[in-house]
This record gives C-alpha cells, sequence and structure tokens, in this order.
C-alpha cells in the first residue's frame, strides 16, 4: 500500500518501483486525482514503469483545453493499452485526440450484481425515488426537487432519498452548504416532507438494500460529458427503473429500454417519465428484462475477466519482444 503525494518527485518514483512489482500495472485516470496541472504528474509515474501499462479512462472530454488534450495524448501514449468503458468514450477519443485505436479496448464499468436481477424487497412504505452517490452541484438534484410538486398527486406519501456523503472537495471547499440549500430547496418549493437526506456512509450491504427498496432511480447529472458511471451501472444490474438525463454512458446503455432518457433541463420530460414509471402498467418489469439482458457482462467477474485476458495479451506481447 502506497500513497502517490502531489508535487512530490520521491513519491513519483516510489510509486513507479510500487507497481514494478506487479506483471501489469493498472492505472485509473481522472484529470483531478493526481497532483499538477490537470493531473499531469501522472505522466512521470508512467514513463518510469518498466511493466506493461493498462490505463482506465474515465473521462474523454469533446472539449478539452490545450493542456488537458496534451496530458491524455501523453497518458494514451505511455500506456501499452487504453481502456474507455464505452463506446461513445472510445468513439470521442479516437475522434478528439491523437490516440493510437489499436490500443484502445472497451471494458465496461463493473457491478456487484444481486443474486436475481429486479428483485425487490417488500415495500416498508410509499413509493420511493432514489438518487445516490458522492453528494455535490452539477448532480442535477434540484430538479427532480423542482418536480416533486407535480408528483405528490400521485401519492401523497412518495419519498424521493438522497444517499450520499458530501464530496470530499466540496465538503472541504464549503462545508455542508450545498446540502443545506438543497432543504432550503425543497421547503420553499412546499415539499420538504418529502425529501430525505442520508448523509452516512454505506457498506455494500446496506446500499443494496437502500437500492433494492428504491421503485426508481433517478440520475439528473448535468453534464452533458458523462462517459462513465458507476451508479448508472448499480442501477441497471440490480434491475431498478431508471430515468436520467441524457449524459452519453445514459444514453448509450439504456437506449434498448432499460430506462427512461429524458433531455438536460426539460423540467416536463423528468416528470412526465417518473410518472410513467410509477403508475404505468407493466413498464418497471419491462425495464426489469431489458436489464437482465445486459447485466451479465456488467458483473464485476466478467469485466475482471476481459481485464485479466487483456493483462495476459499484454505480457505475452512483451515477453515475445525480449525475446
Amino acid at each position: 500500500m502506497g500513497h502517490l503525494a502531489p508535487r512530490s518527485a520521491a513519491a513519483q518514483v516510489q510509486a513507479a518501483a510500487a507497481l514494478d512489482q506487479f506483471d501489469v500495472a493498472v492505472v485509473q485516470h481522472e484529470f483531478g486525482i493526481y497532483g499538477g496541472a490537470d493531473g499531469d504528474e501522472v505522466l512521470s509515474v508512467l514513463d518510469r514503469l518498466t511493466v506493461p501499462a493498462i490505463v482506465v479512462l474515465h473521462t474523454v472530454l469533446t472539449a478539452p483545453t490545450t493542456h488537458q488534450r496534451d496530458v491524455l495524448e501523453s497518458v494514451a501514449g505511455s500506456a501499452h493499452a487504453v481502456v474507455t468503458m464505452t463506446m461513445t468514450a472510445r468513439t470521442r477519443l479516437l475522434e478528439h485526440y491523437d490516440v493510437d485505436a489499436a490500443k484502445v479496448v472497451v471494458i465496461p464499468h463493473g457491478a456487484i450484481t444481486p443474486t436475481e436481477v429486479g428483485a425487490r424487497l417488500p415495500r416498508l412504505g410509499p413509493p420511493t425515488l432514489l438518487t445516490w452517490g458522492l453528494l455535490g452541484p452539477g448532480k442535477g438534484i434540484e430538479s427532480v426537487i423542482d418536480v416533486l410538486p407535480d408528483l405528490r398527486r400521485l401519492d401523497p406519501g412518495l419519498r424521493y432519498r438522497i444517499v450520499g456523503q458530501t464530496h470530499p472537495r466540496v465538503l472541504e471547499r464549503d462545508g455542508e452548504t450545498y446540502r443545506t440549500a438543497l432543504t432550503v430547496r425543497a421547503a420553499a418549493r412546499g415539499v420538504g416532507d418529502m425529501v430525505a437526506f442520508d448523509a452516512n456512509y454505506l457498506d455494500v450491504a446496506s446500499l443494496r438494500r437502500v437500492v433494492a427498496r428504491a421503485d426508481v432511480v433517478v440520475l439528473p447529472y448535468e453534464s452533458r460529458e458523462q462517459v462513465t458511471s458507476g451508479v448508472l451501472i448499480e442501477a441497471v444490474a440490480a434491475g431498478k427503473p431508471v430515468v436520467a438525463t441524457a449524459f452519453p454512458h445514459a444514453v448509450e446503455l439504456l437506449r434498448d429500454g432499460a430506462g427512461l432518457v429524458v433531455p438536460h433541463g426539460d423540467r416536463r420530460a423528468l416528470a412526465h417519465a417518473l410518472t410513467r414509471v410509477l403508475v404505468e402498467p407493466g413498464l418497471a418489469a419491462s425495464i426489469a428484462d431489458r436489464s437482465r439482458r445486459v447485466t451479465p457482462e456488467l458483473r464485476w467477474s466478467s469485466v475482471a475477466a476481459r481485464y485479466r485476458d487483456l493483462a495476459a495479451t499484454l505480457v505475452g506481447a512483451t515477453s515475445a519482444a525480449v525475446a
């Protein structure tokens, strides 16, 4: 176990040495998780590796800054294989960046799937909408709060659960100001009684129970760039009806009926989609059926097998080149 401290050349050397103890290094890439401008300090780690490197891209921007483009192209250039988690991300990468297409492989984000996809625990109360994940601006939770007055007529007890801790960077910068603002917004809309926050850390078992009891998972993300969403994968793998804004990963994964996609900023469409899932006979069951068809390839066991095969290919190619 090691820690890659920002702005530390010694830490970069130590990180590369630690990764070199294995047959293959897998490096998760996101602009904001490494030190330096746009996380460019990761390049010094990649450049020092002697074992094959698989780089997994979590973000592929269509309009990067010049430096972001340079960093991503350099990261891809240093890697022996580049993994995107959606076809959309692969297409964007090859259209907007100078990257060797032969290196790019699509392997989906994995999910911890329940024994039975679409299984539902007995309802303990009124219908429940659920959004979960690290809390912070950009998740679009405001838009769901704003349509709750339109949904109250469906069931006076309808509940919108917002589960997740505040994002560490948001918490460091602003404390719980954002969560408080959402509470104030709900009260101003007259739906304070319909919104429930859970800011506790939930282990896997607890989170699975929360998801299993939800009637609809709502992903109202504001981003039009999000090509990977672990929450979306987990919701689909659980067979939950999903209503999502048209961020790229949702458009790709839900296009065959595993959920409903609505335009960004369209309050009427969001309210209509949520209403459909809650009251339209057979729709939730149809969505669960569609989810069953895609879930096998999303299981972590399937995803891990694909990484294992990719790693074996890279190790074999490296051994052949040395010989």
